[in-house]
């Protein structure tokens, strides 16, 4: 069985070409893109969903939402992340 595989990258190239995809790609791209530092962080210092759930004082199904994308964190939660990784939440508007 031969199978084609493209990149994610080619993937998106041929999904941004709908309008509606780039659209609602745009839209979302902030939150992502803030999950995915969030993500790459915990990575980084080797702690789990779990450990990160206890720092922040919640349960690890609330971590498992947020990483999915499935939850939309308030800023308090945001800023509790950030912190539990020992960092900080910084916005600018553009």
């Amino acid at each position: 069985m031969n199978k084609v595989m493209a990149s994610s990258s080619e993937i998106h190239d041929i999904l941004n070409q709908d309008e509606e995809f780039k659209i609602e790609y745009d839209r979302l791209k902030p939150r992502y893109d803030l999950i995915a530092q969030i993500i790459n962080a915990r990575h980084e210092q080797k702690i789990t969903q779990a450990e990160m759930a206890k720092r922040m004082g919640t349960n690890k199904s609330n971590i498992s939402r947020f990483e999915s994308g499935s939850y939309n964190p308030s800023l308090d939660f945001l800023i509790h992340a950030a912190a539990s990784l020992g960092k900080k939440i910084e916005f600018s508007l553009q």
